[in-house]
């Protein structure tokens, strides 16, 4: 049964042991960030947290969506799966071909069904109408959180963002961050490849004022409908209904022509003016690990915010994962699933987004091969559908690998990986949060080919090197290299990760280096900075993959002295005095000390268990 409103929600967390609530006084200036840091990265993402007392006359709860199961019964599923076939079947069902009459009527009750899950536009006020207020309104009212220490202000992290296409009308519903700047005035956030800016740009042509209005909170579903990759024109408030059961139900905003769930916590109305200068937005601790850098962006004019009498304040912190989002990114990944399988059929058996990855930094699939060059025929596929456009890395193995076992892609894959024949480069979009290309939001990708080689694809010239036992490394003349991960060469996976102090180009060193060490069967070495814990694999392909611009840092390495070939990557911070990065490199996201000793002085008064550190404490 669908949630009645957010409250219902929280209910249940409680109920299923999924919430724990502190009562104790926390700010929402970092505290609730590092409070909710540390309970997130506990197993299976710890609990939702309801802070009740925030200083301001409504509560905040963070990590509602935080574990598989919080997820999960936020779309009122026991399997996720089962949404991606449900939207499956309907689809086939749609475009497959009607012979006859009986097909026709057997089809009729899934359209009526459909129809039946369309949003419904209510002719009175909404729940989130209880209170309306238009003169003296302040945002601020709010408990608005500063997430991180170098972040430009105070961001509200989830915001069910609506905005309308001025020339058909349709609605779009997505997710962009907003920046306090003062009582009525907000930073707007969306990339440029977001539907909320066409719609300011189709705006922008006509010389109008832009309507927007803002939910939060309300049913679960709205949250993540608002991040769902959904195809253009296709309402998010449809999928909300089919995944909840029940149509949304709408009402009209009281100084925006635009409707919003009724039942959300609060709405704020405003307006973007295009023809008005942009502000200076940023920087923010993003779901990267990194923070965004500051940049130019929309201002959002608060008109009315309106709010429940009970209405409770939704948030989201983002930062080194795992952190909720990778949950929710998770969920996305298997309700959509079966819609690339439905693209790329029958090729296409599972897919894999690591959380490291952060979305779009690594994808692992597996398919059925059955010709030479399937392997390159996906990438070149998936690259060039939706939002994949940014993923960065794609490795691609058989069917018989379980892609949900790091360590059997690993084992299996390299096996199969010939580093000189079997690594691919694009080019293409980047997210316009990847910090690590010469350019923004535009930049390379690597493939890998890790599947078993037809004939055709056999190079007769480049021989397939046969895993052996690393001999006693030669470190003497190398001084930089602080620590060696050998843990998989012992698992008989040929793969290395390497901390050094860098003071000149990789490619450079890492030539060095094979030429002193015979690593023949090593077939790839991952180089990242002296202070990354290189035993932790998570934080070491998070970093790798965050900094790696595939062109730049990826190089097939020959050695002369033993006549073999290796991929070497570059997972460090770039400079200009080494790297000739002209860009401006962001900073990894940590808590500051002041902040995490308040925390754990105050945590024994928050009765939510045994003291939980800090985990900026990696990275100070």
């Amino acid at each position: 049964m669908a949630y009645k409103n957010l409250k219902d929600f929280i209910n249940k967390l409680e109920q299923a042991g999924e919430l724990i609530r502190i009562k104790e006084f926390v700010s929402t200036d970092l505290e609730i960030t590092e409070i909710t840091d540390r309970i997130s990265k506990q197993k299976y993402g710890g609990k939702a947290i309801f802070f009740e007392n925030t200083g301001k006359k409504f509560p905040v709860i963070t990590n509602i969506m935080g574990s598989d199961k919080r997820m999960a019964m936020a779309l009122l599923q026991n399997n996720l799966e089962d949404i991606g076939d449900e939207i499956n079947n309907l689809i086939i069902n749609m475009t497959e071909p009607k012979d006859g009459l009986m097909d026709k009527l057997r089809f009729l009750p899934k359209l009526k069904q459909l129809t039946a899950l369309m949003p419904r536009l209510l002719r009175r006020k909404g729940a989130c109408q209880e209170v309306v207020i238009t003169e003296g309104i302040d945002i601020n009212i709010l408990p608005v959180l500063k997430c991180w220490p170098d972040d430009g202000g105070k961001f509200i992290t989830l915001p069910v963002v609506h905005t309308k296409d001025p020339n058909s009308g349709i609605r779009n519903v997505a997710m962009y961050r907003m920046q306090v700047f003062d009582n009525k005035l907000t930073g707007m956030h969306w990339h440029k490849h977001k539907v909320g800016a066409r719609h300011y740009e189709e705006y922008k042509k006509l010389g109008k004022k832009m309507p927007v209005a803002v939910a939060l909170g309300g049913d679960p579903s709205y949250t993540y409908v608002a991040t769902a990759p959904l195809p253009d024109n296709i309402d998010e408030y449809m999928l909300a209904g089919f995944i909840r059961k029940k149509k949304v139900e709408l009402v009209k905003c009281i100084t925006q022509d635009i409707e919003v769930p009724a039942d959300a916590d609060f709405i704020i109305e405003g307006y973007v003016d295009p023809q008005e200068e942009l502000i200076y937005e940023g920087p923010f601790g993003d779901h990267t690990g990194f923070y965004s850098l500051a940049d130019y962006y929309p201002k959002f004019h608060i008109t009315a915010i309106t709010h429940r009498k009970d209405a409770i304040y939704p948030a989201t912190i983002v930062g080194i994962p795992p952190q909720e989002d990778a949950y929710i990114a998770k969920a996305t990944e298997r309700i959509f699933l079966p819609l690339i399988k439905l693209a790329l059929s029958p090729e296409i058996i599972d897919m894999n987004i690591p959380v490291a990855g952060v979305s779009h930094n690594i994808t692992i699939v597996n398919i059925k091969k059955t010709f030479p060059g399937q392997a390159i025929k996906v990438m070149n596929a998936l690259w060039g559908a939706g939002q994949m456009m940014f993923n960065k890395s794609l490795v691609v193995v058989d069917e018989d690998v379980d892609i949900h076992n790091y360590t059997e892609v690993l084992r299996i894959g390299l096996q199969r990986y010939n580093p000189k024949t079997d690594t691919y480069f694009s080019k293409g979009p980047l997210d316009i949060l990847d910090h690590s290309s010469d350019k923004f939001a535009y930049g390379s990708k690597i493939g890998i080919d890790a599947t078993k080689k037809l004939p055709e694809e056999i190079d007769n010239a480049s021989t397939l090197p046969k895993f052996k036992t690393l001999a006693k490394l030669n470190l003497d003349k190398f001084p930089e290299i602080n620590k060696i991960n050998i843990d998989f060469i012992k698992l008989e996976i040929p793969i290395l990760f390497i901390s050094i102090q860098k003071n000149m180009l990789i490619k450079n060193y890492a030539q060095q280096f094979i030429e002193e060490n015979n690593l023949k069967g090593i077939k790839i070495i991952i180089f990242v900075d002296y202070n990354i814990d290189i035993k932790n694999l998570l934080t070491t392909v998070w970093i790798t993959a965050n900094n790696l611009a595939p062109l730049r840092d990826s190089y097939i390495l020959e050695s002369q002295n033993y006549n073999y070939s290796l991929l070497v990557m570059d997972g460090t911070t770039k400079t200009l005095e080494i790297d000739n990065f002209k860009r401006e490199w962001p900073d990894i996201i940590t808590m500051n000390k002041k902040t995490i000793e308040n925390i754990d002085k105050k945590w024994e008064s928050l009765k939510i268990g045994e003291l939980i550190k800090s985990p900026s404490l990696e990275f100070l």
